[in-house]
């Protein structure tokens, strides 16, 4: 037990040893840190970027394709496994002080090496166990050295020894112990990014988010993502307001393409205009104190990170999961790649223009001019869009014009899914030819043209430049398919006015 004037040391150094977020970010911030796709951040998210760790790995339980296989992808999905890793111990003696979310511990891993942490949360005198947060580097290569949560192959090297003593607050020892395979656990998992939505997307001071409400009043749930990902794990149908759909008849290869796609493209998806979105709220205009925007920077880092991943690599020429990789993959079906969207070939124009738009949101939220960062915000959540129509358009036609493949119209299903709301806030009947024409079950009687022009009629509303969709492209011939050619300049419209009005729209329908 420590002494009262022990406890009373503790608790001064306790005080000094506990950062703000906002003194966390400014006592890391450096000239620069490791590149995502060749946007640098100004504050460290190499735990953030880590999350399409979670996503490659649910994907490669899935591919296994087997009961046990999905059940492994579904831990992974709603424990996590990569990112925020938090050690839960149980002390051998209550808390002597009361002990800060943010507190600094350092304890050994099982060769006797030291590892460092953080309280996770508050802590009063008297607790018996404590949650504690491993201190993450600026390396991505070794951003933390304990992995485990709901992993398949855990990484313990970093974990705290299973039984020991730890430093709290630089002073004050506790002793603990706890299982190094059940007890450290993931605190930031995909699922989480929907199921907070309500508190986070529609009931935060600020919000609804507009982009958010679009989903939200289409659907009718606050976690429709986390519905539809949970029914395809299930094989059950789904209960929205809007475009259900029954995974049951699917085998585990259309089950897959809804559940990894989904988690992608619209669990992963909205929360990275969530984290724009929240930078924006901190944001203070025309503030001149030094480092007084060092929040919203982070904040808005942490949406390239979760659009990204690590998979990409510094220079963005890595194979991703997440919605940089769609964009990529898209462009050479549309022949919308290369900074003038005119290649089969290289990074997507979609890309290339996000982190242009990236950089300058990140510029402008640190020199305080908010509302110039979120004219960025609304332009790159309208790009975000384009990879999501080329997907529902590519699949569509291949629904239509090839032999049927579950596969195939599984992947039609969930980009309809993905991108569906959007046009209902500006077209309910344009979205209702798209949702009936890609439900699942169709069986190969979509009717790609109705889907096509249900979408350029409404390019303008959706914010979306209709040229940088493209056409749907067939390498072999170098023609675009027959049908499928880009949409005609008319469609390619302002985005800043058709931004403008779906916004409108989508909070009036919200309200």
């Amino acid at each position: 037990m420590v002494s009262f004037n022990a406890a009373a040391s503790a608790l001064v150094l306790l005080a000094s040893t506990t950062l703000s977020a906002a003194d966390t970010i400014r006592s890391n911030r450096r000239l620069s840190y490791e590149s995502i796709a060749g946007y640098e951040p100004m504050s460290q998210v190499t735990d953030h970027n880590a999350i399409d760790l979670d996503q490659q790995a649910m994907e490669q339980q899935l591919a296994l394709a087997n009961e046990d296989s999905f059940a492994a992808a579904l831990k992974i999905y709603s424990e996590g496994a990569f990112s925020k890793q938090v050690a839960k111990v149980t002390l051998t003696a209550p808390l002597a002080i009361d002990v800060a979310k943010g507190t600094a511990f350092m304890g050994m891993n099982a060769e006797g090496n030291q590892i460092a942490g953080k309280a996770y949360a508050d802590n009063a005198a008297g607790a018996t166990s404590v949650m504690i947060q491993y201190k993450t580097t600026d390396s991505q290569a070794d951003y933390v050295g304990c992995q485990v949560g709901a992993s398949t192959t855990p990484v313990t090297d970093g974990c705290f020894v299973e039984e020991g003593s730890m430093t709290v607050a630089g002073s004050v020892e506790v002793s603990y112990r706890y299982n190094v395979l059940s007890d450290n656990i993931a605190k930031r998992t995909l699922q989480g990014f929907s199921t907070s939505a309500e508190k986070k997307m529609a009931n935060c001071a600020n919000c609804p988010y507009s982009m958010y409400a679009k989903f939200y009043d289409y659907y009718g749930e606050y976690d429709y993502a986390n519905q539809i990902v949970l029914a395809a794990f299930a094989g059950e149908a789904t209960s929205l307001k809007n475009f259900n759909n029954d995974f049951l008849p699917y085998s585990f290869s259309g089950r897959e393409q809804i559940i990894k796609k989904g988690t992608a493209y619209m669990v992963a998806w909205m929360y990275v205009i969530r984290e724009m979105e929240d930078a924006l709220d901190d944001c203070k205009e025309a503030c001149t104190i030094e480092s007084c925007n060092d929040d919203p920077v982070h904040a808005w880092d942490e949406a390239v990170a979760f659009y990204t991943g690590t998979l990409e690599g510094t220079d963005g020429s890595g194979s991703g999961k997440l919605a940089y990789a769609l964009a990529d993959k898209r462009c050479g079906n549309f022949k919308t790649c290369g900074p003038e969207g005119n290649s089969v070939s290289g990074s997507s124009q979609v890309n290339t223009k996000m982190f242009e738009h990236f950089n300058k949101g990140q510029a402008m939220l640190n020199d305080g001019k908010c509302a110039d960062a979120r004219k960025e915000k609304d332009i790159i959540e309208n790009l975000m869009l384009i990879p999501l129509i080329q997907g529902t358009l590519r699949y569509g036609w291949k629904t239509e014009n090839e032999a049927y493949s579950e596969k195939a119209e599984a992947e039609g299903t969930i980009f309809a899914l993905a991108v569906t709301p959007v046009l209902a806030a500006c077209d309910p009947a344009a979205a209702e030819v798209v949702a009936s024409n890609l439900v699942a079950g169709q069986a190969g009687t979509a009717d790609f043209a109705a889907v096509k022009a249900a979408f350029e009629a409404n390019y303008e509303c959706m914010g979306v430049d209709g040229a940088m969709v493209g056409g749907l492209y067939d390498s072999a011939t170098d023609e675009y398919y027959l049908g499928a050619e880009p949409a005609s300049a008319g469609a390619a419209t302002s985005m800043a006015i058709g931004a403008a009005f779906a916004a409108v729209t989508s909070l009036a329908m919200f309200l």
